[in-house]
C-alpha cells in the first residue's frame, strides 16, 4: 500500500515536470553554453568538482556561458572584467539573487539582505546601515585590535604544532580563525571558546543551519515541486533557524540587562550599534528586533 502511495507520487511529481517542460520549450535568448539533456539539463555534467567544470566551460565559451540546471537557467561569469561589470557597472540591475527555497522560513528570504530582490527599502536602509556603522571606517578602527589578537592566536596555535611536529590543518585553522574574529566583531563571543556553555550551544546550532543550507535541494532546480518540499528540507530549516533565533533572543536580552544595570555597555561592536539605533529616526534606519535578529544570522553565516 505505502509503495503504490509512493510510485502515485513519484509519478504525479514527473507528469508535473513534464508538463511544464513542454510548456515551457521556447528558448530563451542567453549566451552560448553546453547542450543540455531534457528535464535535467546539464546537472550530470557539474558533478562533484563544480569549480573545474566552470573553469573548463569559460575555456570553450569564454567569460559569460549558460547552463540549464534543472528548470533553472543559470549564467556563469568567470573573467575579473566581466564580474566587475556585473557586480559595480550594472549592479542594481543584476542585484537580484535566486532563492533557496530552504531559505523560505521565518520570511527569510525577505529579511536577509543577500536574497532581498528586487531592490527594496529595506534592502537600501541596511545597506546603509553597513556602510555607516557596521563597516564605517570608525568601526573597523575599533576592532582593528581584535583582528590582530585573533591572528596571533593562530600563528602562536602553528607555532606549537611545529615544535611538536604536528601536521596543521591550515584550512580548518583559517576558518576558525575568521569565524572568531567575525563573532568577536558582532557580539564580542570567541567561538573557539569550549568552556562556555553558550558557545557550546552556538557551535552545535550552527553545525545544523550549515548543514541545512549546504544540503542539495531538488526544490531549487525544479520550482514546480517545490510547495511539496520533498526532501524537507525547509521543515529542517525551520528547526535549526529557530533554535538560532532563539540563542540570538538570548544575547540581546543579556545585552539589554547590561546595559540597563550599568547605564552603559562595555561592548562596542555590532550588536550595540544595532541596539542604539533609535539616534537615526530621521535618517530611516530603525530596526525592530525580528529585523535585527535576521540581520545578525546574515553578517555570521552569510545566509
Amino acid at each position: 500500500m505505502e509503495l503504490s502511495i509512493l510510485s502515485c507520487i513519484v509519478c504525479l511529481i514527473v507528469t508535473s515536470i513534464l508538463i511544464h517542460f513542454i510548456l515551457n520549450r521556447k528558448k530563451p535568448n542567453l549566451p552560448p553554453g553546453p547542450r543540455s539533456l531534457p528535464i535535467i539539463g546539464n546537472l550530470l555534467d557539474i558533478g562533484d568538482r563544480p569549480h573545474k567544470y566552470l573553469a573548463d566551460l569559460a575555456k570553450i565559451y569564454g567569460p559569460i556561458a549558460s547552463l540549464k540546471l534543472g528548470q533553472v537557467n543559470a549564467i556563469v561569469v568567470s573573467s575579473p572584467e566581466t564580474i566587475r561589470q556585473v557586480l559595480e557597472t550594472h549592479d542594481q540591475v543584476l542585484s537580484t539573487r535566486a532563492i533557496p527555497d530552504g531559505a523560505r522560513v521565518f520570511d527569510h528570504d525577505k529579511l536577509g539582505t543577500l536574497w532581498v530582490a528586487p531592490i527594496s527599502p529595506i534592502w537600501k536602509n541596511v545597506r546603509k546601515l553597513f556602510k555607516t556603522r557596521l563597516f564605517s571606517q570608525k568601526s573597523l578602527e575599533v576592532s582593528e585590535s581584535i583582528r590582530q589578537a585573533k591572528i596571533k592566536e593562530l600563528l602562536n596555535s602553528v607555532r606549537e604544532s611545529a615544535v611538536k611536529g604536528e601536521v596543521v590543518d591550515v584550512g580548518a585553522a583559517a576558518f576558525r580563525t575568521a569565524l572568531n574574529i567575525m563573532s568577536c566583531s558582532i557580539w564580542s563571543m570567541d567561538l573557539a571558546d569550549t568552556n562556555s556553555e553558550m558557545v557550546k550551544q552556538f557551535q552545535s546550532r550552527f553545525r545544523g543551519v550549515m548543514e541545512a543550507f549546504g544540503r542539495t535541494n531538488v526544490s531549487d532546480f525544479f520550482p514546480v515541486v517545490k510547495k511539496f518540499d520533498i526532501q524537507g528540507v525547509r521543515r529542517r530549516n525551520s528547526v535549526h533557524l529557530r533554535k538560532i533565533f532563539d540563542l540570538i533572543d538570548e544575547m540581546i536580552d543579556g545585552r539589554l540587562k547590561m546595559q540597563e544595570s550599568l547605564g552603559f555597555t562595555p561592548k562596542i561592536d555590532a550588536l550595540y550599534h544595532l541596539l542604539n539605533l533609535d539616534e537615526e529616526k530621521n535618517g530611516e534606519i530603525l530596526m525592530d528586533r525580528n529585523q535585527i535578529g535576521h540581520l545578525i544570522l546574515k553578517i555570521t553565516f552569510l545566509k
